[in-house]
């Protein structure tokens, strides 16, 4: 976007450092899309339509409630105390809804402040005199549930499979939520002082969703697990039987990567 972009999409296959759990998997195939000049409800919309064609005239299953029903985070946890919640009636039902209005940051276990999804979601316009006060406060914790962020996920029958936000695109406010996050101004700078430069020179609205299709996948078929919708899906330890993966690195490798490899008795 900042490039000039007006959109695009992709299908990454990425790795993540996951807890593994019965819907997470180390490796990941998505579907990644990011736009300019964009809101919530048009993206919103466009996400509803993709979902209900895959969902109905791929899989064959019927959608339950059209347009999606759109929950905020505090009402999601309030009625079902989750932010995932199932809002199916009977066990065969695709019952999609939307969650929006996360909180923009967490207090940390060490007392510190923490963004929810990342430093670069954009906050409510209505919570931006907000967000100022929390920077010039010495107790920022306060603040952390009074602020939210542009930030919403899909839920499928009890699983998050599509998530995302609008960007901040305004170099200034940017600057103050890394400021709020604990980060000195030549911190700022050193780490970021490339991008806060490009973004002067008019970066546009833009935001962006990401699915994980795997996920995605293991909710339209009613799966378990999502190592049943996966070919060679790794075990909870991280290992692929059929490829001997993942497989130890030579010396010479090592060297190249300029690792060294340490066993915990040393």
């Amino acid at each position: 976007m900042i490039s000039g972009f007006e959109r695009y999409f992709q299908f990454p296959h990425v790795f993540r450092d996951e807890d593994l759990r019965s819907d997470r998997l180390y490796e990941l195939t998505q579907l990644d899309i990011e736009m300019s000049f964009i809101d919530q409800e048009e993206l919103r919309s466009l996400i509803e339509e993709l979902a209900i064609k895959v969902t109905e005239e791929v899989i064959g299953k019927e959608v339950k409630e059209k347009p999606f029903p759109v929950l905020s985070y505090e009402e999601a946890m309030s009625e079902y105390g989750k932010d995932d919640p199932d809002l199916r009636d009977d066990e065969q039902e695709m019952a999609y809804c939307w969650i929006t209005d996360f909180p923009m940051f967490e207090e940390k276990e060490d007392g510190s402040v923490g963004a929810v999804h990342h430093p670069f979601t954009a906050v409510e316009k209505e919570h931006l005199d907000k967000l100022k006060q929390m920077k010039n406060a010495d107790n920022k914790t306060e603040f952390v549930n009074q602020i939210h962020a542009q930030q919403y996920d899909l839920v499928l029958n009890g699983f998050e499979v599509f998530g995302g936000s609008i960007r901040q695109h305004r170099p200034e406010i940017v600057r103050t939520v890394f400021e709020v996050l604990g980060h000195t101004p030549q911190e700022i700078e050193k780490k970021f002082g490339h991008l806060l430069k490009a973004f002067q020179y008019g970066v546009p609205p833009h935001g962006g969703i990401a699915a994980g299709l795997d996920r995605w996948l293991q909710a339209l078929m009613n799966e378990k697990s999502i190592r049943e919708v996966v070919a060679f899906p790794t075990t909870s330890s991280g290992k692929t039987a059929v490829m001997d993966a993942p497989s130890e690195l030579t010396a010479e490798q090592l060297r190249e990567l300029h690792i060294k490899v340490v066993d915990e008795e040393e």
